[in-house]
Parts: structure tokens; C-alpha cells; sequence
């Protein structure tokens, strides 16, 4: 997919359906999901498994009320073990999947690019709430169903939450002119429970649901459609109000104070032992894969 021209990036539109029960969240993601897919070497079928793994993190932590994380994981026993994205409520992402390439290699034998039940096999789907250390985590659980992501966070919601919710999360390639880069998008719609005052709202819910049918994997990445325009097109009908968006970008948390503390968290001997031939101790981050080189000397100085 090649495309010219580049609309606003990097963030979750949140939106309501005018005068109906239905609320939703929009994300459209450029070089935050790029970054953090190319600072791996993975196969295809795994980097579009993060990815639509970072878009979920994405549209469901942005709508936490209080300064947190929301990470989303899953992991199985399938060719991929494990899958994490870390969403902060700054925006700030990161994520990483461990894997067997050769595994891999032999499920995406075929015309259909594998799915998430394919790569994880038999597992669970994780949701995780951290408010703090100061707070409990709230953490949800249940088993990989559906083959993708999408399905498996529906899946969550109507368990977890008994909120009926729909999914769709798309990732893929675009060359803007210098070279492909990594995008990613998603939708989430949900239906408003009724009350008194909202009466019944199955009809609208399920009006809803057939507009967002319609939406296309493509359009989700097209770097060319804003989220205002692409919204427009799927409720025009019934009209659509966007509110305020929320960026996003590639961040990692890990730092050589990060570092130093968990080293030091190793008796003296184990440090010792971790000394390569030329005096350091290397340390590679598994989300961002920066590689940190330190010393005992500037261990015991920390």
C-alpha cells in the first residue's frame, strides 16, 4: 500500500453516536507502533500480532480515569509464548513478543497470514489495571477463543465486564515514499446500558454494529483518512460527535538507574559471574532492545 499524504497520527479519537446508547474510540497509530515493531527483528505474523496488541492497549487505556497502566497480554503454547504491550495514561506504549522462529515459520505455511489462536495456541487472554503501588491491580482473565485479538477482547468485556463491546484492530505496511513503515488502527464500539432515561437500547446497538461491520482493515491504516473523516463515513446517518484525542507515542520505561537497581537486587557473587571478558555486565532491554554496559565499579557507586 503506497500512499501520498498524511493525516493527524498517533492518537485515540474518542466519539458518541448522536442521540443514541453508543460510545467508541478510534486509534490511528504511525511511527509509535513503527518504532516499537522494528526494534525487533520479527517475523510477520508476529510483529501483526503486537501490533494490533499495541492498538487494543491503546483504545482501552485511554479511557482509564486516573493516572495508571492498562497492559495487555496473552500467552499460550502455540509458536508464540507471549505477548505484552504496556499502555500509561501519558500515551505511552511499548510491547514485545517472545517466540520460536522456526514454530512460527511453520504456522504461516499457507494463503492466510496466522491469527492470534494459531500463534498462541491454547492460553489465556490478560488484562491488567495498575493504579500505583499503592493501589491493587484489577486484573481479568479468560482463554484464547477467537483467532484474533479482537475476538478475545470481546470475549473479555462480555465476561469481565458484561458490557457488549465489539472489537476490529488492523495492522500492516504503508510506504509513504521513503521506505514501508509499520501502522496500525482499531475501533471499539460499546453500547450504553439502559436505564429510565435512555429506555431501550438494543435497536440503536444493533444499528451500530452493522455500520461498523462495514469498515475495512485499510481504512483503519490508511495514513490519508483522519479519524474525523473516517468516522463520518461509517455514522453519518445518525451523526457522530468527536471529542478531544489523546496521543500516543513509543516509550520505554527502562533506564540505566532501572538497570542498576535490578542488578544490585543480585548478591555480590551473582553480579560477579554475570562479568563478561572485558569488565561489563550487559543488560538488553526486551521491550525497546537497548543494551545497557555497566560496570561493578558504577554498581557500587549507585
Amino acid at each position: 500500500m503506497t500512499a501520498p499524504a498524511t493525516a493527524a497520527d498517533n492518537l485515540v479519537a474518542p466519539f458518541q453516536i448522536e442521540g443514541e446508547p453508543v460510545r467508541g474510540r478510534l486509534a490511528r497509530m504511525g511511527d509509535a507502533v513503527d518504532k516499537i515493531l522494528k526494534g525487533h527483528a520479527y517475523p510477520e505474523p508476529v510483529a501483526n500480532l503486537l501490533g494490533e496488541a499495541c492498538a487494543l492497549a491503546a483504545l482501552v487505556g485511554s479511557n482509564l480515569k486516573f493516572e495508571g497502566r492498562l497492559i495487555v497480554q496473552a500467552q499460550g503454547n502455540g509458536p508464540v509464548r507471549y505477548v505484552v504491550c504496556d499502555y500509561d495514561t501519558t500515551g505511552a506504549l511499548r510491547g514485545y513478543c517472545r517466540y520460536d522462529d522456526v514454530a512460527v515459520a511453520e504456522a504461516a505455511k499457507g494463503f492466510v497470514r496466522p491469527g492470534a489462536k494459531t500463534l498462541l495456541g491454547e492460553g489465556v487472554f490478560i488484562m491488567t489495571v495498575d493504579q500505583g503501588s499503592d493501589m491493587d491491580r484489577y486484573q481479568g482473565i479468560t482463554t484464547i477463543e477467537g483467532e484474533t485479538l479482537a475476538l478475545c477482547a470481546e470475549q473479555y468485556f462480555a465476561q469481565s465486564e458484561q458490557t457488549p463491546t465489539r472489537v476490529r484492530l488492523a495492522v500492516g505496511q504503508v510506504d509513504t515514499g521513503d521506505g514501508p513503515h509499520w501502522r496500525a488502527g482499531g475501533m471499539l464500539i460499546q453500547n450504553i446500558a439502559e436505564d429510565d432515561a435512555r429506555g431501550p437500547t438494543a435497536e440503536a446497538w444493533v444499528r451500530t454494529q452493522a455500520f461498523f461491520e462495514t469498515i475495512g482493515e485499510d481504512e483503519l491504516i490508511d495514513p490519508t483518512i483522519s479519524a474525523e473523516t473516517l468516522l463520518f463515513r461509517l455514522f453519518h446517518e445518525d451523526g457522530v460527535r468527536v471529542f478531544e484525542s489523546k496521543p500516543l507515542q513509543a516509550f520505554c520505561r527502562c533506564s540505566p538507574e532501572r538497570i542498576a537497581g535490578v542488578l544490585n537486587s543480585f548478591s555480590a557473587g551473582e553480579r560477579a559471574e554475570m562479568v563478561e571478558d572485558d569488565g561489563l555486565i550487559r543488560v538488553t532491554c526486551e521491550y525497546c532492545s537497548t543494551v545497557y554496559a555497566l560496570t561493578l565499579e558504577e554498581l557500587a557507586a549507585g
